[in-house]
């Protein structure tokens, strides 16, 4: 594992425990997408099917372990919990992120490395994930004013996939590794999604303001 692996893995994992902080301290979720963390607990369990079957490393089933149960506790959280759900901002959650699913699906059964159930629902995994954060930065859009917790969650949210391209590119050129162009141009989608809320987090850093996206 190089570092921009493991700097990536450490920066994803980071922003879900600030994102189960602010909602087991402040009991609010304000600001956060349920779509969007409905998406990734899907995104999880297609990706993951291979937990129990097939063993890689000590390390690598902790983590799929951590991201798969974090997912699904948030969604709880936000869904029953008695006090977080009267927190969350429903109509202005508003996006059908449920459109996002059948695309991926129809293009995972089309353009995949092999026609298998594991293989076309792991790509499947990687389609919806590039999208997955479009419902949470169209609530930050008409929300405008975005606290501080959420502004770093999605900041880490974006770095860890920006980490990931980095390690993809360390592969190809330091260990020859081939280049998997349905991981990498859904990567380089998905960072692309977040170049907006990067320009606009780190202007308000700079400036020492609160973090306003416009409208």
């Amino acid at each position: 594992m190089n570092v921009f692996r493991l700097a990536g893995d450490m920066t994803h994992l980071l922003s879900i425990i600030l994102l189960l902080l602010k909602i087991r301290t402040m009991k609010s979720c304000a600001g956060i997408s349920l779509k969007t963390q409905e998406l990734y607990v899907i995104v999880f369990a297609t990706r993951y099917l291979d937990l129990f079957t097939n063993y890689v490393s000590f390390y690598n089933t902790v983590m799929k372990l951590v991201f798969l149960g974090t997912s699904v506790s948030i969604v709880w959280y936000m869904r029953y919990h008695k006090v977080v759900r009267q927190t969350y901002n429903r109509d202005e959650d508003a996006f059908r992120h449920f459109f996002l699913v059948l695309p991926c699906a129809l293009l995972a059964l089309m353009i995949n490395h092999a026609f298998t159930v594991t293989e076309v629902l792991w790509t499947f995994s990687l389609y919806l994930e590039a999208v997955s954060i479009l419902p949470q930065l169209v609530l930050l859009q008409k929300s405008r004013n975005i606290d501080n917790l959420t502004g770093n969650y999605v900041f880490l949210l974006g770095s860890y996939r920006a980490l990931y391209l980095l390690n993809w590119i360390y592969r190809f050129f330091i260990e020859k590794r081939q280049i998997l162009w349905i991981t990498w141009v859904s990567g380089l989608i998905q960072t692309a999604l977040y170049v907006d809320f990067f320009y606009y987090y780190i202007k308000s850093w700079k400036n020492h303001q609160k973090l306003k996206l416009p409208a």
